[in-house]
Parts: C-alpha cells; sequence; structure tokens
C-alpha cells in the first residue's frame, strides 16, 4: 500500500537515494533538505527531474533539523498538501572528524544538535498527528559505531550517534502503545558514495593538531583506505536505500527492530542482537511486553 513519507537530510547520499528508492516503489515521498532556494538549489531541480523522468510522487520540503519552527512548518506543508503522513525517516546527519581533543564543547555541542536534537524536533512535530491517527512508523538511520568497532578521530559523530540509538530505543516503547512502529537501520561504513567525509567538519582549534600529526599521521587516511579493502566489491551504498524500501514495505506490525547493512562486519550486528534480546527480556520481566511492539490501545 502506498505511504506518504517524509525523509529528512534527503539531499545527498542516504537521505537522497532512499527517497528516489521509496518514490520508485510507489509511495509519495518528501525529500525534507534545508535551504532549498539557497545552496540546495540544484538538489531541488534534481529531485523534481527524477519526478518527471521517472514519473514517480518525489516532492521536497524546506526543513532545517536545527530549528523547530521549520520542523512544524514542513511537517505542516506535508499534511496539507497530501493530506496523511504514515512514515517518518530520520536521516539528517552530520560527521566530523579529528582528534577529539581538538574540539570545543560547543562544536560537539553543534554535532550532537544536528544528529540527535535533530530528530527529537522533527519527531515533536510529527508525532502528535501519528499518534492521534493511532498509525504509523518512524524508521532512524543509525550507524554500526554506536555498537560496533569505531575507528579514531571520529568521537563527536560516533558520540552523537550512539545517543540518537538511545532515543530511539526509548521512542519504540513509548510509541508501541499508540501502534506506532519503530525500526532502527543501521548502516555500516560505506567510504564511497556519501558525502559524508567529503563534506565533513574539523575542529576550528588547530593548537592540539601538531602533537597528534606527529603521533598519528595520516591517520584518516589510513582508515578510510583499510575501510574500503574490508568491505566486499559489491558493496554499494544504494544497499541502505533498499533496506529502508523493504522495512517500509513490510506489513505494519512485522517489521523488524533493528535492521544492519555493514558489507565491512563490524562487529554492531553481533552486539545489537545481546543487547536488544536483553531490552527485550527485561521488558517482560517487569510486565511491559506489550511495549515490544506496536498495538492499539482501547481507552
Amino acid at each position: 500500500m502506498s505511504k506518504v513519507i517524509l525523509i529528512t537530510g534527503a539531499g545527498s547520499g542516504f537521505g537522497a537515494l532512499s527517497a528516489r528508492a521509496l518514490a520508485l516503489a510507489g509511495h509519495t515521498v518528501y525529500a525534507a533538505m534545508r535551504n532549498t532556494t539557497g545552496r540546495n538549489v540544484h538538489r531541488v531541480a534534481e529531485a523534481k527531474a527524477y519526478a518527471a523522468e521517472h514519473q514517480v510522487d518525489l516532492r521536497t520540503v524546506e526543513l532545517d533539523a536545527l530549528s523547530q519552527e521549520s520542523a512544524d512548518a514542513a511537517i505542516a506543508m506535508v499534511l496539507a498538501e497530501a493530506g496523511a503522513l504514515d512514515v517518518v525517516v530520520h536521516n539528517a546527519g552530520h560527521m566530523v572528524t579529528g582528534p577529539t581533543e581538538a574540539f570545543t564543547p560547543e562544536e560537539l555541542a553543534a554535532v550532537y544538535d544536528t544528529n540527535v536534537l535533530g530528530t527529537q524536533r522533527v519527531n515533536r512535530a510529527a508525532l502528535p498527528h501519528l499518534r492521534a491517527q493511532q498509525h504509523g512508523l518512524v524508521l532512524w538511520v543509525g550507524s554500526t559505531s554506536s555498537r560496533g568497532g569505531t575507528p579514531p578521530y571520529l568521537a563527536p559523530y560516533f558520540a552523537a550517534k550512539a545517543a540518537m540509538d538511545a532515543l530511539a530505543v526509548s521512542y519504540a516503547a513509548e510509541l508501541a502503545r499508540f501502534d506506532i512502529e519503530t525500526t532502527i537501520v543501521v548502516p555500516g561504513a560505506f567510504t564511497t558514495g556519501t558525502d559524508h567525509f567529503a563534506t565533513g567538519g574539523h575542529p576550528s582549534e588547530r593548537t592540539v593538531l601538531p602533537a597528534y600529526e606527529e603521533r598519528y599521521g595520516a591517520l584518516m587516511d589510513q582508515v578510510g583506505e583499510r575501510l574500503a579493502a574490508l568491505a566486499p566489491a559489491d558493496a554499494d551504498v544504494s544497499l541502505v536505500a533498499d533496506a529502508i524500501v523493504e522495512v517500509v514495505g513490510t506489513p505494519h506490525g512485522e517489521r523488524p527492530f533493528r535492521v544492519h547493512v555493514d558489507p565491512a562486519n563490524d562487529g554492531s550486528e553481533e552486539v545489537s542482537r545481546v543487547a536488544d534480546r536483553i531490552r527485550a527480556e527485561f521488558l517482560t520481566r517487569i510486565g511491559l511486553d506489550d511495549l515490544l511492539a506496536p498495538h492499539k490501545v482501547s481507552v
């Protein structure tokens, strides 16, 4: 059944690929991005051209995850234009690289603001509607770094992704009695096909960098090369979009709680399997096992 879907951070990378794949699957998709009349105007044009070429319902909407007002306006526009909202995909994110010590607390907070607080702003805009209709799907695009291998020089991003994962897990239980389903799609390291590294930030304070350069040298280049070497030849970034399309197309109540897409196999799936089992066992022990799956509650 066709659904109305909003996906954040859909100007490039996982977001753009997923928006197009979902539209090809027959859904009405709102590719949300910021600066749609400024630096992303060409991406709006690309989405419009793609929709026309493939005869699909792919639209764009202005949404800056750093602004509650922008999130509210985006959701209001989707509801006014499409008359519905069935799926929210939390994909917007920002990566930074460099020695952890070199980042100021404010720079760490900015990464957290995009990757974690941005999801909260969108939820606060969208969930009143999903709760009222007592149906929906919230899909979170996480990262294997939350529980798997964690190479250095990516700490602010990893910490934010871990926080987002924790938020998603808590939300899953709190939304279950509104019959709102949760799935966490967990991509591994894809060294090509996204703009994560190309557009990633760096610490502005440079005084400590020489000490790290002396001991660690071109560490990020080494990490990138070795991650690329671990991945199979067919590890295309489109695998993440394919996984999202499959989750959305799965019948309500039957969707997996967590889906890993990790060509390098950094161990996250194994750790998450244990963590999710313990979560289910604990909720069952305290008599809250009904929170493990979405369902309607009569009041």
